[in-house]
C-alpha cells in the first residue's frame, strides 16, 4: 500500500512540524523550501506554554532560556503575569530550526530546494510547477510558506489590509545577559517593544509599530530598557517583517491546505505566531490522515478562534485613545489581564 504524500511548501518551523506530524502519522512528507538559509526571520522568539507539548510530542526539546511569565510596562506602571505550571521557552528561530531539520532528517523526510510558481489539481492529486526544477506531484499540499504564501496567492485566496491598518516589525539580538525571566513588553509612543530572553547571554528585541518604525529609536524611548542595553553588542543582523495584517479568504482549496501565516495573520502583538501555527499543522495532518481536507477550515477555525478574537480586540485598543489606558487599567485588574494570557499561552 502506498502512503499518502504530502508536499509542504516552506520549510519554516510550521512547515517543519507539518512534515514531522505527517512522518509520524505514517505519510510521506516533502518539504519544498525556495531558498537555503538558516531560518531566521525578524519575530519575538518567545514560545509560549501551550507549544511544550506538542514538541515534546515530535521528540523536540530546543536550546534556550525559560520564560516564566509576561510583563506589560508604561513609564513607571506595569503588571506581571507569571505562567501556571509549565514555563514557555524563549528560543532562537535559528536553533529551532536547526533542531526540527535534524529531526526531520532522521525521520527520512525529503527536502528539496525549488521555487514553485504555480499548482494545478484534480481529483486525484496536485502538481506543484518549480522554476528550474521538475515538478513535484503529490496527493495533498500544504502551504506553510508564510506572509507572503506563493500558494495562498496561486489559489487567488490573498485579501490586502488597508493601508490604515499595516503595522510592521523588526528585531535584533544583543549580547547581553538576561536581566528577567520574563517576557517585557513596553509601550513606547505609537510602538511596542518587546524584550525576549533566548539564552544566558543573549536577549532579543522586537519592535511593532507603522511604517518607518526604528528600532534604536524606540529602545531610546525607553530609560530602563537604553539602560539596560547600554554597551551591548549586536549578536545578529536587524530584520524586519510585514506589512501585518494578513488575510487568505479560505484555508482550504481542494486538495491544497493554508497553515500557519499562509492562512491568514492579524498581528504580532501578542506573540502566538508558532503556538497557533504548531496547532494548524497537527489539524492539516490530521484532517488528511482522515481522508477528509475538507474538515480542516473547520479544525483551523477552532484553534485560531481565541488568538484571533484577542488579537484584533488588542490591536482595535492599541490603535485608539484607549492605548495609553492598557497598562493602567491591566494593573488595576491583574485577575483578568492573567486570564487573557493564561488563555493566549495556553
Amino acid at each position: 500500500m502506498t502512503s499518502t504524500r504530502v508536499a509542504i511548501v516552506g520549510g519554516g518551523p510550521v512547515g517543519l512540524a507539518a512534515a514531522l506530524f505527517a512522518s509520524r502519522a505514517g505519510m510521506t512528507p516533502i518539504i519544498i523550501e525556495a531558498k537555503d538559509t538558516d531560518g531566521d526571520k525578524a519575530c519575538g522568539e518567545g514560545l509560549m506554554p501551550g507549544v511544550m507539548p506538542l514538541l515534546e510530542t515530535l521528540g523536540l526539546d530546543p536550546p534556550g532560556r525559560d520564560l516564566l511569565g509576561v510583563s506589560y510596562r508604561q513609564g513607571t506602571t506595569h503588571v506581571d503575569h507569571l505562567f501556571p505550571g509549565t514555563p514557555g521557552r524563549g528560543v532562537r528561530r535559528t536553533a529551532l530550526v536547526e533542531q526540527m531539520r535534524a529531526q526531520a532528517d532522521q525521520r527520512g523526510v525529503e527536502r528539496i530546494q525549488a521555487r514553485v510558481t504555480g499548482l494545478t489539481q484534480d481529483s486525484s492529486g496536485v502538481r506543484l510547477h518549480c522554476a528550474a526544477s521538475e515538478d513535484v506531484q503529490a496527493d495533498y499540499v500544504l502551504g506553510c510558506d508564510g506572509l507572503h504564501s506563493t500558494i495562498a496567492r496561486q489559489l487567488g485566496l490573498v485579501s490586502r489590509p488597508s493601508r490604515r491598518a499595516r503595522r510592521y516589525g523588526l528585531r535584533q539580538h544583543f549580547q547581553r545577559a538576561p536581566w528577567n525571566s520574563m517576557i517585557e513588553v513596553y509601550y513606547a509612543g505609537d510602538a511596542e517593544l518587546y524584550i525576549t530572553p533566548v539564552d544566558d547571554e543573549t536577549v532579543g528585541v522586537a519592535v511593532l509599530g507603522p511604517k518607518g518604525i526604528n528600532l534604536a529609536e524606540t529602545i531610546a524611548r525607553v530609560p530602563q530598557v537604553s539602560a539596560e542595553l547600554h554597551g551591548a553588542l549586536p549578536a545578529s543582523t536587524l530584520r524586519g517583517a510585514g506589512p501585518f495584517p494578513y488575510r487568505a479568504r479560505r484555508a482550504q482549496v481542494g486538495r491544497v491546505l493554508l497553515v500557519g501565516d499562509a492562512a491568514g495573520y492579524v498581528d504580532a502583538i501578542t506573540g502566538e505566531g508558532l503556538r497557533v501555527g504548531f496547532a494548524q499543522a497537527h489539524e492539516a495532518i490530521t484532517a488528511l490522515h482522515a481522508g477528509n481536507p475538507a474538515s480542516y477550515p473547520k479544525r483551523w477555525r477552532k484553534v485560531t478562534r481565541e488568538f484571533r478574537v484577542l488579537t484584533r480586540g488588542l490591536v482595535v485598543v492599541a490603535s485608539s485613545p484607549l492605548r495609553h489606558a492598557i497598562v493602567p487599567v491591566s494593573s488595576r485588574t491583574p485577575r483578568l489581564f492573567g486570564a487573557i494570557i493564561n488563555r493566549l499561552a495556553r
